[in-house]
């Protein structure tokens, strides 16, 4: 009798779940939602604005022509030249300041910390420190060069004597002679007067950072790089280069003893000086947009870099 057959039964293990060719797995779905919330995160991403940086402390910059950029267009301020390029405001515009207030005035000495700024009896500025307040978190000051001078033009008011008085002597250091101790003792009685100002300042905004900036390389290193560039013998203009050095030192100490940090910008202008073939300080006759003997935008630029990299240790 022939064997009977042997009934057909259902495949089992991975054979079952065999599909047909043009049926679309399943497991491809999980792969297609995966890449619609990713797209759809991305896109989230896209429209939604990035936020703002935090904003930084209260910031007011204080001093004279030198802290105000005079001369740099575009200028505002009236008599005092203040320049949208000036130092402080390449800080401001790279600290994001909650507020930031400029204060600064061309021919500003000492006293217009404190006392209104006039010229010729017409008021130009008020006192600087009346825009320090209890919520100021950083000021800048660049002052004390003027008050070398018996002009409001300080110390361009004593490179002009010194040109002047090279006729009288080109090979020697007329202006050295002219001056003799005077510059000395009106560095000596400067000094306590920014001392008073710094502590001025601590008193009324007790818990701001306080930066002293120091004046750029009006004059070189070396004397012979001016000659046949600026009117002044080679031994003044030696001696100008003690008398400013003299004026950046003098800051620093008061800085040092105050509780404020000092800002070198002597060093890194040095080799652009206006005897230089790429000045960062200019002329008597400037060649670029600037006062005499003042930093043009590239030497503000030096500047508020030196002011920032303070800021930042």
């Amino acid at each position: 009798m022939p064997r009977a057959a042997k009934p057909r039964t259902a495949p089992t293990g991975p054979a079952s779940t065999t599909t047909p060719r043009h049926a679309k797995s399943p497991r491809k779905w999980p792969y297609a939602v995966a890449g619609c919330t990713l797209l759809a995160t991305s896109l989230t991403t896209l429209a939604t604005p990035a936020h703002a940086a935090a904003p930084g402390p209260s910031y007011v910059a204080l001093g004279d022509s030198y802290a105000a950029g005079a001369g740099i267009p575009a200028l505002s301020g009236g008599l005092c030249l203040r320049s949208d390029r000036s130092y402080g405001r390449l800080v401001a515009a790279s600290i994001n300041p909650a507020s930031y207030k400029d204060a600064t005035c061309a021919a500003a000495k000492v006293s217009a910390l404190t006392a209104r700024q006039t010229d010729a009896g017409i008021p130009v500025n008020g006192p600087q420190l009346d825009s320090v307040g209890a919520g100021t978190g950083l000021v800048t000051l660049t002052l004390g060069g003027n008050n070398l001078g018996t002009s409001d033009l300080g110390f361009v008011d004593v490179v002009a004597t010194c040109s002047a008085l090279a006729l009288t002597n080109p090979f020697g250091a007329p202006c050295r002679n002219f001056y003799k101790d005077t510059l000395r003792k009106r560095l000596d009685s400067v000094a306590p007067q920014i001392a008073d100002g710094l502590r001025r300042i601590h008193g009324k905004a007790p818990r701001a950072k306080v930066l002293v900036v120091g004046y750029p390389s009006v004059v070189p290193d070396d004397p012979k790089t001016c000659l046949g560039k600026m009117p002044i013998t080679t031994g003044d203009i030696a001696y100008l280069r003690t008398v400013l050095a003299d004026l950046n030192t003098m800051l620093a100490k008061a800085a040092a003893a105050d509780d404020a940090t000092y800002v070198d910008t002597l060093t890194p202008t040095t080799g652009h000086d206006p005897c230089s073939s790429a000045p960062w300080v200019e002329g008597l006759i400037p060649g670029s947009p600037t006062l005499p003997l003042h930093p043009n935008a590239a030497g503000e630029r030096v500047r508020a870099d030196a002011v920032l990299k303070a800021l930042r240790h």
